[in-house]
């Protein structure tokens, strides 16, 4: 884990300074800016493995900063902000960010969500001999983290894949979310079972408006989720 790369965005110079201090005490090679643009031109340069956002950026949105993040690059995002009502939580895992936290919060909390976050991705199951799994009209390439609709690729978040490939791991299972939540996120907490939900809705919304018809991701009421042709 140390010696990996991330860049902190935060406007507010105490929040930053603070913010990247205990990241470098952690291990990690830790740059700061305080702009989006800063951000995006740091991104390109130095290619970090984690990003973390805040929301509340003088130059632009950290949602549209987020949205070109993923545009670009493959990093996690993980969004910083002091407005958590739900629709801000919504509107920034739709952009692409893999989670968020609420102001203030710990540094210890920081620092673990930060770990937690750079152990991903990782087999959930023992990968077979073929790593490209066939369900339908739809693929799922371990391999070069692609998934294809009739041959077409469909550009997902490294989460998005994450949860897909799991799915695709046991076709036809039922996977419950919370062990979904301990095989992507690593955490057993039940307060983010909202994650699952929130970007299962946005990959089905990617998978739809590829044209996916003979396999579907269900839901099994009140257990989780299981994909089926």
């Amino acid at each position: 884990m140390a010696g990996q790369s991330l860049l902190v965005v935060e406007d507010t110079a105490e929040i930053r300074e603070l913010v990247a201090t205990v990241l470098a005490r952690a291990g990690f090679d830790v740059r700061a800016v305080g702009t989006g643009a800063a951000c995006l031109a740091e991104v390109r340069r130095s290619a970090p493995d984690l990003v973390v956002l805040d929301l509340g950026l003088p130059d632009e949105d950290g949602t549209e900063v987020c949205r070109r993040l993923r545009a670009e690059s493959g990093c996690y995002v993980l969004m910083l902000t002091a407005r958590a009502e739900e629709v801000d939580l919504l509107v920034g895992l739709a952009v692409g960010a893999d989670g968020y936290m609420a102001k203030p919060f710990s540094p210890r909390e920081l620092v673990a969500r930060v770990q937690a976050m750079l152990r991903r991705p990782r087999p959930a199951v023992e990968p077979a001999d073929d790593a490209v799994v066939r369900l339908a009209d739809l693929e799922v390439d371990e391999d070069t983290r692609e998934v294809r609709v009739d041959g077409a690729v469909v550009d997902l978040t490294r989460t998005e894949f994450d949860l897909l490939a799991a799915l695709a791991a046991r076709p036809g299972r039922v996977l419950q979310r919370e062990t979904l939540l301990r095989e992507v996120w690593r955490t057993e907490w039940a307060g983010s079972l909202r994650l699952v939900e929130a970007h299962m809705s946005n990959l089905r919304r990617k998978l739809t408006a590829a044209g996916l018809q003979a396999a579907e991701i269900r839901t099994v009421r009140g257990v989780g989720y299981r994909l089926v042709a």
